[in-house]
């Protein structure tokens, strides 16, 4: 009884000074558990474009219309500019709609609405702790214990490495770096000023990619002065 009120008080007490414990700053926290896409092919292109496609001709202010993809560049592109993604995935999101019997335009008319796709890039220049993902530990400490076991039963200990490596292969499939560049890819159906139809997705890319995303936002080297005498 002595044993049991004695618990309850220093609870009592613990609680107390949890709550008068006090913070000039909120503390950092997490957030849940998510996943988020690598975007690093052109199929993911295809992909995007089949989703955009089947949304958009769900909506019934949009399915009767004529859609007119409308090209950012009307005067054309400068010639290896970039900007692979930006023809590739219009392409793509033509060939879609065409497909599920869209009346698609090459140019505006008066029932014709524009279909936009946008693309911005995002560069995360101080990232702190990322967690590694889930299982990974898992899979790395069930590796290293299954190793030990052949040198006490096996003939040969190199042979311990094989579960580690089934393991790997098991988990490694979804795993990729998480990196600092993502882009945000929206696509919207627009009607004068009205919007019709808005989506956005968020994928991570690889640094090299950012060219075909966002050729303007790529820094190339000033090309070579040459050398001429003086003399």
């Amino acid at each position: 009884m002595a044993g049991a009120l004695g618990v309850g008080l220093l609870s009592l007490a613990l609680s107390g000074c949890f709550y008068a414990n006090t913070s000039q700053a909120p503390i950092a926290t997490t957030y849940p558990y998510s996943e988020q896409q690598r975007m690093q092919a052109a199929h993911h292109w295809e992909i995007l474009a089949r989703h955009e496609a089947s949304q958009i001709l769900q909506r019934e202010r949009v399915r009767f219309r004529d859609l007119h993809i409308k090209n950012p560049h009307p005067d054309g592109y400068i010639p290896y500019s970039g900007g692979e993604f930006d023809r590739g995935f219009r392409t793509f999101l033509t060939s879609e709609l065409v497909t599920r019997g869209a009346n698609v335009t090459t140019a505006a008319g008066a029932n014709s609405v524009d279909v936009i796709v946008d693309v911005e890039i995002v560069e995360h220049r101080d990232r702190g702790f990322i967690r590694p993902p889930t299982g990974a530990f898992t899979a790395l400490t069930a590796g290293i214990a299954v190793a030990t076991i052949p040198i006490n039963h096996w003939a040969e200990p190199a042979l311990g490495l094989i579960p580690a490596g089934i393991a790997a292969d098991v988990f490694s499939g979804s795993w990729t770096y998480t990196g600092n560049e993502e882009i945000i890819i929206t696509t919207q159906v627009v009607d004068g000023d009205r919007i019709l139809y808005s989506s956005s997705n968020i994928y991570y890319i690889n640094g090299g990619d950012r060219r075909q995303y966002a050729p303007q936002r790529v820094h190339y080297p000033d090309p070579a002065i040459p050398l001429t005498d003086t003399w």
